[in-house]
């Protein structure tokens, strides 16, 4: 609580300020007994007068916190409190571990960490690292390890841990102390590569070390959102009776200066509304973020505080240690604690920067009272008092309390030292995030302090190759470790990949789409609708399924389910929705199947991460859909899809109603002309770009094979569907299967009937909605000029270009391997003319293919801002629709010199090519 100063003294809040309850409370509210409300009146004044101001105020708040508590009340909780510790020193229980023992660990751990960081630094690797984040954080992990996190073998299954990105040097150190790295591990530290075997990724990757790491998290605001939707998840399987969840608890460790941003902050009232008890945040308030203090003007402690509170989180402060006990005690009249509130966060730092006669002189010294309760103390003590997340017993109790409270998720807000017992030039100081080696001085220093038995000689003979220390398996402190996670269940971090393998539906579950749609139009998004709907009528499939949707069920046709499956709610529906007496009423319920996250497409890909692995996090495969405007996939979540892609996430990603001209009316920030492009730099997404009900069902089926069955690979399939309606024709015998998967396949052949054989040829390749313009241009060519096409359906460029581009590597690398023909050369070598490509989106998506196109190659695309218009009218202005497919061709074919030089011009005045107006390409119909 930021206490004012004004003309009337100390700790007096004006009543215009925000004070530690926000003004505003009701005071309208009837009173039905006056007299009993000016007793209490009084009896306070009596308090105020005869016990002091800080007693009153110590009442007052615990009266606060108890009327919290009744919930039927209605009294609003107050948003901040005193900067101290939350947990009194007389509520505390004792510490259940050997303290002398736990120390020698941590300090084994600093040495190690810093070692592996600092050895990183030597000439000729100079690969950087981060020294000062765990430093800062030891305590507040170790606490962790060895009295609460369980590992995978617990009887009630493993808590989730997302580890702090910065703080990885930490986790790697533990599990050289556990046996599970060497000395050779840590030195490959940022070399993944040129120390083949023994590499160590930078960070938590679990791609990159898949049997160490769960969760990826130096992405800064990505862990505190995926923890809560991992925690909702887990709530999910459990209320679902797919798996008992309810023993797992989900830990976030997060800096101070991530809270920033706005993904850190954004999903607290998630975690409340859905009253995820199964959460703990632990913020590491080291009062830093990269470059120097979070709040040098304010107090980050208390703005997190406030934050927290009013979003409905349980928050403990763990700001001071046990050295300040006896002083608070002392503090009778609140100097100590007016001092503590009033003193800014730069402050802070800059006292932890110096010594005890600097604190002496500038922090109790601000009052003759506080100076007083210090005047026989040494400068060495004063220096000794330590802050809260660096006390093993405050942080213990600050977690036993999150664990055991109901109801609502916690945060537990710990007070530390950025590079903490790293020396005077590490500690507080704002460089320390990029200092990552210690000089020789330093070295020796850091080395006494821990007791780390090496010698100067060592030190001295290369000081970038300061030893590892490991003190041996029978060490009592190593034994002590190791019994701890023992009785816990297993080691944390661990990945696991084992689990129930999931039943994939039988053919005819894919056949009904491949039937067409007959007379009906309808556009792809309801195809894959429809095929969702037919899957989910596998018994043993079904109940995988995880639909997800951020508000835009009914635009993408999926309201039917809401009366079927339902939307999930842990508090079920304890409403009469609107619409009940409708067939397709809203529904809500415990076991619901549907999330539906609100207008809130982070949260729904953090959902989609946290279901796509439960494969390895819970041992349950599930198999997220999750559906949005495509606009609003990999542009606006792009970094959360990388981090699925790094968690080894399964799943469908559905960007529906897609294409730059297809969604009419809507206007720029609507219309997709790229996500193919964004999609197809992440490795871990295969993506497709299907035009009908067929080819979208044989897509699913090898999905669903290549990421659950019996060679299942760790990848995510991101389908483009969209809101035009069109004829869905039946899927043509003989169907080329295999072409559909992998990228192209001849949709149409070209007919010479009329012409004769020895018509001019080309070829034209189309995808998605594009593909009935690419039909549309053959019969044009065909009808006006006598030319034949043909047309190719490319469901795929980007797996097109994958292709090619492996069997160039394999024949760089692999010579002796031979040569392999990519699929897309193998497939267009035999046919004739130049190929003309379009797309619904910017050449660049076409362009993938270009250099392995034999012969001519031209692309067409919506390259530019989408805008408000008709389909017809956008196609024509962009030069993407069959008449300018069918120009584009007949310009090849005329400086190939296999047509007159002035057919383009005569069929680009035939069909008024550059009249927008003139447009006909395409369906008007269909919801916008």
């Amino acid at each position: 609580m930021c206490v004012n100063v004004d003309e009337k003294g100390p700790g007096v809040i004006p009543r215009e300020e925000r004070g530690p309850v926000l003004n505003g409370l009701p005071t309208t509210l009837p009173d039905v007994d006056p007299e009993e409300t000016q007793e209490w009146i009084e009896s306070l004044d009596k308090m105020v007068e005869t016990d002091g101001p800080n007693r009153a105020r110590i009442v007052l708040l615990k009266l606060l916190e108890r009327a919290r508590s009744h919930s039927r009340l209605g009294l609003s909780a107050l948003t901040s409190t005193d900067y101290i510790n939350t947990i009194a020193a007389e509520d505390e229980e004792e510490y259940p571990g050997d303290a002398e023992i736990e120390r020698g660990i941590r300090r084994l751990l600093r040495w190690n960490s810093a070692i592996t960081v600092h050895r990183a630094q030597r000439p000729g690797i100079g690969v950087g690292g981060h020294i000062s984040t765990y430093a800062s954080a030891v305590t507040l992990y170790e606490v962790g390890q060895n009295h609460f996190w369980r590992g995978q073998d617990a009887p009630g299954g493993g808590d989730q841990v997302f580890f702090q990105g910065h703080a990885a040097p930490g986790m790697y150190a533990r599990a050289f102390l556990e046996g599970r790295l060497s000395e050779d591990d840590l030195d490959g530290f940022r070399q993944e590569k040129s120390k083949a075997g023994h590499g160590l990724p930078s960070y938590p990757h679990p791609r990159m070390l898949p049997d160490f790491w769960q969760f990826p998290t130096v992405s800064m605001g990505l862990g505190p959102m995926n923890a809560v939707y991992q925690a909702s998840m887990n709530k999910y399987l459990t209320n679902r009776g797919l798996k008992d969840c309810s023993d797992q608890h989900v830990w976030a460790f997060l800096g101070d200066g991530e809270m920033d941003e706005p993904e850190s902050r954004g999903f607290l009232q998630v975690a409340a509304n859905e009253d995820l008890d199964n959460l703990t945040f632990v913020i590491n308030c080291n009062l830093q973020r990269l470059d120097g203090p979070v709040r040098g003007n304010g107090k980050i402690v208390q703005e997190l505080e406030a934050v927290f509170r009013g979003a409905g989180w349980n928050v403990i402060k763990v700001i001071w240690g046990s050295g300040w006990d006896p002083l608070l005690q002392a503090d009778r009249d609140g100097a100590l604690v007016d001092i503590m509130n009033n003193t800014r966060d730069g402050d802070y730092q800059t006292l932890k920067a110096n010594d005890g006669a600097y604190v002496r002189e500038h922090f109790f010294g601000r009052d003759p009272r506080t100076a007083k309760m210090v005047e026989n103390w040494t400068d060495e003590q004063i220096w000794a008092l330590r802050r809260g997340g660096h006390d093993y017993r405050k942080v213990y109790n600050a977690y036993k309390a999150a664990t055991e409270f109901k109801g609502a998720p916690s945060v537990v807000l710990a007070c530390t030292i950025k590079g903490y017992d790293l020396g005077t030039h590490f500690a507080g100081r704002n460089a320390t995030h990029q200092m990552k080696k210690l000089a020789l001085d330093d070295l020796k220093q850091f080395r006494d302090r821990l007791e780390i038995p090496v010698s100067d000689k060592v030190l001295e003979a290369d000081p970038y190759r300061a030893p590892y220390f490991h003190p041996g398996i029978d060490d009592e402190r190593i034994q002590y470790l190791l019994e701890h996670r023992r009785a816990l269940g297993g080691f944390v971090p661990e990945r696991r990949t084992k689990h129930t393998p999931l039943s994939i539906p039988e053919q005819k579950a894919f056949d009904g789409v491949k039937r067409g749609s007959g007379k009906q139009e309808v556009a792809t998004t309801m195809a894959f609708v429809r095929l969702l709907k037919d899957l989910t009528r596998d018994k043993g499939f079904a109940p995988h399924v995880v639909p997800i949707i951020p508000d835009e069920a009914r635009t993408f046709g999926m309201d039917s389910f809401f009366p079927t499956i339902k939307i999930y709610n842990p508090h079920g529906q304890s409403y009469t929705p609107v619409d009940h007496e409708l067939m397709l009423s809203y529904r809500e319920a415990k076991n619901g199947q549907i999330i539906h996250t609100g207008i809130n497409e982070a949260g729904s890909t953090a959902a989609f991460i946290a279901a796509g692995s439960a494969y390895s996090t819970q041992g349950v495969p599930m198999v997220p859909i999750y559906l949005f405007y495509s606009m609003f996939g990999f542009q606006r979540t792009g970094d959360s899809f990388w981090a699925a892609g790094d968690q080894m996430t399964k799943g469908f990603i559905i960007g529906a109603t897609a294409g730059r001209t297809t969604l009419t009316g809507e206007g720029t920030q609507h219309m997709d002309g790229h996500s193919p492009v964004l999609a197809a730099t992440n490795p871990a997404v295969i993506s497709y770009d299907p035009a009908y009900s067929y080819e979208i069902s044989h897509i699913v089926q090898a999905g669903l094979e290549h990421m659950y069955g019996e060679n299942a690979e760790d990848v995510m399939y991101y389908l483009t569907v969209y809101n035009e309606p069109i004829i869905q024709p039946a899927e043509p015998e003989g169907v080329d299967a295999e072409g559909i998967v992998k990228g192209m396949y001849l949709l149409s052949k070209g007919s010479f009937e009329g012409v004769g054989e020895d018509a001019r040829r080309v070829q034209l390749m189309a995808s998605g909605v594009a593909v009935p313009w690419a039909l549309e241009a053959q019969k044009l060519l065909k009808d006006d000029f006598g030319v034949v096409a043909d047309v190719w359906s490319v469901t795929s460029w980007n797996n097109l270009r994958r292709d090619a581009m492996d069997a160039e590597e394999q024949a760089f690398l692999h010579p002796e391997q031979g040569k392999r023909i990519p699929y897309i050369v193998e497939r267009l070598a035999d046919a004739p003319g130049p190929v003309v490509a379009a797309t619904d989106y910017m050449r660049q998506v076409p362009d993938q293919i270009a250099q392995w196109v034999p012969g001519d190659y031209a692309s067409l695309g919506a390259d530019g801002f989408g805008f408000s218009d008709t389909r017809a009218a956008a196609r024509r202005f962009f030069h993407i629709d069959g008449p300018s497919m069918a120009v584009r061709a007949l310009q090849m074919l005329a400086e190939r010199g296999e047509v007159p030089e002035d057919w383009p011009t005569r069929a680009a005045e035939k069909y008024d090519l550059l009249n927008v107006n003139a447009g006909a390409s395409g369906n008007a119909g269909g919801d916008a």
